[in-house]
Parts: structure tokens; sequence; C-alpha cells
């Protein structure tokens, strides 16, 4: 079976929201490599919370090279499921989509990457093909994080400076670049009280100071053109600030403050300059502070071999960047690294989630000729 809609329907019905495991649909994920003749590196790790999740590194072929595409199991909360015919987990297919969450972001990329691998005779094989499936994209990267630092078969890519494709949705347009994702939290400690008394401290009144510098690196980021790229929409880093006491009542001087701080650097900016900064502000008013993320902005050359060919193949003219993240900004020692899928990143996270059937089979045909590209004698 080499259909990509059977094998995204056999994904999707699989629930595998980042909070919980991803064991069960990695087991069917091993199972259709298995069946496609792929050698399967199997990564089981927990996750911050004690949450069981797994890593997929599948080999199909001998030696180094080829390509390897990344894809991501998990996927976003479905609390707000909208459709009342059927359910997030139920995938459906109507009116020339595939309904259901994961469907776009990104379990039908992946079905497209295998249905693609089947396609081709494994005897065929000059370089080999690599598929991953990755946890937690979706939440700070942690199963790129470790499949970096422990795999195996990730060495071997790294070694052999496979070409890379990261199959989120672009709807098949070529992307040689995106921003990569910072993201801190500083605290203030104060005291609980009645706030009529004089036994209170109000946090929120000593993380002011720190929220004042955090303004205005914000306000400099929007000018200082060190910070801005007008390569990306919004050609700026996105400084997104948040504040929350958790306080439970207006008349308690709040005991703890909360600052976060999520911001997106662009090729060739440093987010750890910004980074350090907050935290000698944090150190210098007195408040604890926590590096949450860090993950550096993906980039391959618009001009490079790889970029122009891989364009060449999907019939374009240009390649493109986007603002959003991906695990590729754990994948920073790959040279030769695109951002390529099905789907459209408008239908990722929606209360409806779907991919369009057309994106599923012209996926599935732009990946094989991707492989054969690369991989094939």
């Amino acid at each position: 079976m080499t259909n990509p809609l059977d094998y995204a329907v056999q994904l999707v019905e699989v629930p595998s929201v980042s909070l919980q495991s991803n064991s069960a649909v990695s087991d069917v994920v091993a199972t259709i490599l298995n069946s496609l003749q792929f050698e399967v590196e199997r990564q089981e790790f927990l996750d911050p919370h004690g949450v069981p999740k797994v890593n997929l590194i599948g080999k199909r072929g001998t030696g180094t090279g080829g390509v390897a595409y990344f894809g991501h199991t998990d996927v976003v909360p479905a609390t707000t499921w909208s459709c009342r015919e059927h359910g997030p987990f139920d995938p459906t297919v109507k009116n020339g989509r595939l309904y259901g969450r994961g469907s776009c972001d990104m379990k039908g990329s992946i079905a497209c990457a295998m249905a693609a691998a089947g396609r081709i005779d494994r005897k065929s094989l000059a370089e080999p093909l690599y598929i991953v499936c990755t946890a937690d994209e979706e939440v700070g990267f942690h199963g790129a994080r470790h499949l970096v630092e422990h795999s195996t078969l990730y060495r071997e890519i790294v070694a052999g400076q496979s070409r890379a494709i990261v199959g989120e949705p672009t709807e098949l347009s070529v992307v040689h670049a995106h921003k990569g994702i910072f993201g801190f939290r500083a605290i203030a400690q104060g005291n609980a009280a009645h706030s009529s008394t004089r036994d209170g401290i109000n946090a929120n009144l000593l993380i002011i100071p720190f929220l004042n510098e955090m303004k205005q690196i914000y306000d400099e980021t929007l000018t200082d053109p060190h910070w801005l790229n007008d390569q990306f929409d919004p050609p700026w880093i996105s400084w997104n600030l948040g504040i929350n006491d958790l306080n439970c009542a207006v008349n308690i001087t709040a005991p703890k403050s909360l600052c976060t701080v999520y911001f997106r650097p662009m090729p060739g900016q440093d987010g750890y300059e910004l980074v350090e900064r907050a935290r000698t502000a944090a150190q210098r008013f007195g408040l604890e502070f926590h590096l949450e993320c860090s993950g550096q902005p993906l980039f391959s050359d618009p001009r490079s071999d790889y970029v122009q060919e891989t364009l060449k193949v999907a019939g374009e003219s240009r390649s493109k960047t986007v603002s959003y993240g991906t695990d590729g900004v754990m994948f920073t020692e790959l040279n030769q690294i695109l951002v390529l899928g099905p789907g459209s990143i408008q239908q990722a996270h929606t209360d409806d989630e779907w991919i369009a059937l057309d994106q599923l089979s012209q996926g599935t045909a732009l990946f094989e000729q991707i492989f054969r590209r690369w991989c094939v004698l």
C-alpha cells in the first residue's frame, strides 16, 4: 500500500497531543516503515513531566548521503474542536479534504513521505533515504533536541551531510529560511497578605523595573536595523511579552509575578545577545531567570545548488522565507536543509484542521521525485 490517504488516516486516528505520549502513533509509523524495508532506530525517553516519548529514525538503503526527511508525530490540543459531525481523531474525508487533528500539521506530510518511499524499489537506491519522526515539536522541539544528542542514525545523517527536508506545510513551496525561537521567564517573589496591612510585599511592583527594560528592548527591535530583516514578513523578531501574577483576589498583595518573553531571531542575528541582556537585568533587580527554549534560525543559501535543483524538481522559480519555526532550529549541523511539505500553514492548529486531498497526492509525487533525484541510480 502506497496511498498517502490510507497512511494519513492511520496516523490521524491515533491521538498524540504533545502533553501525552506519542508511543502509540510511533508504533503505527514503525510498522509502516518496517513494511517498506526501513531499518528503524527507536529512541524512547521521558519528557520533563515523566511522560514517555518516542523518536523514530528509519533508514532505507546503504551508505551515507542521500535524503533525510524530518517530520513530527505530536499534535496540538483539540479541546475546542468545532466539527459536530466527527471528532478530532475521527479522520473524515469530505469535499476533497481530510479532516482531523494533525492532518495538516503534520501527519499528512509524513504519510506522503512514506508513500513516496514505497513507490521506489529499494534495490535501485544508490544513496540512503531517511525518514525521521520526532516527538514534542509543538512544545519546544524537545524530541529533536534528544535526537541530536543521542541518535546514532542522526549522527550518520550529519556525517554524510544528507540533503534534508523538513516536511512542515508550505503548500509545496520551497522554503530556504525561517526564524528561530527563544523563550525565557523572569520571576519576582513577594509575600501575600491582605492589601490593607503593611505585611505584604507585592511582586508586581518588584517586577516593574524589569518590564520597563523589556519594553525598551521591544522598541529597539522595531527600529534598530540590527534586529530587522525585510526578507521576512513581519520583518522584526516579534518580541512578545507576557505577564501573570496568578493572584486570586484584588485585595491580596501578589506573592509571585511572572514575565515571559518569546522572540524569533532571523538569520545573522544572535538571539543569545538579547537573552543575556534580559538575564543581566533580572539579576540586577533580584529576579529569578530561566531560559525556556532556544533554537537558531534555519537558513540555506537560496543560490545554492541544493535550493536551485529542488526548485527545478518542484517546478518553481524562487524559494521563500516563512516566519514560523520548525524542528529545523535544532538541525543547524546540516548544511543542506529546506522546509517543504503539503498543506497550508493556515489550516495548522485550527478548530477544523484539514488537508486537501490533492495536496496529499501532489506531495507524494513531489517527494518521490526528490527521493529519486538524490537516492536512485
